[in-house]
């Protein structure tokens, strides 16, 4: 039976998904006008509503369903 590897994470997920973002945004503005950079901006794009949305899922306002 294969054992799983786990570690306990340090960073939050909305700070790991934050600096993701910021990490593509910065590789994208290095590049020309193109597939690849508009590739960059949509996966900084997807980082940061990630981010949000666990931010928002974890808010103590969150009323569980019904």
């Amino acid at each position: 039976m294969k054992h799983r590897r786990r570690f306990k994470q340090t960073i939050s997920l909305e700070e790991r998904l934050a600096a993701e973002a910021k990490r593509l945004r910065d590789e994208a503005k290095s590049l020309p006008p193109g597939a690849a950079r508009d590739d960059l901006i949509r996966r900084a794009r997807q980082a940061e509503t990630g981010s949000h949305m666990s931010e928002w899922l974890r808010s103590p306002g969150l009323m569980p369903p019904i």
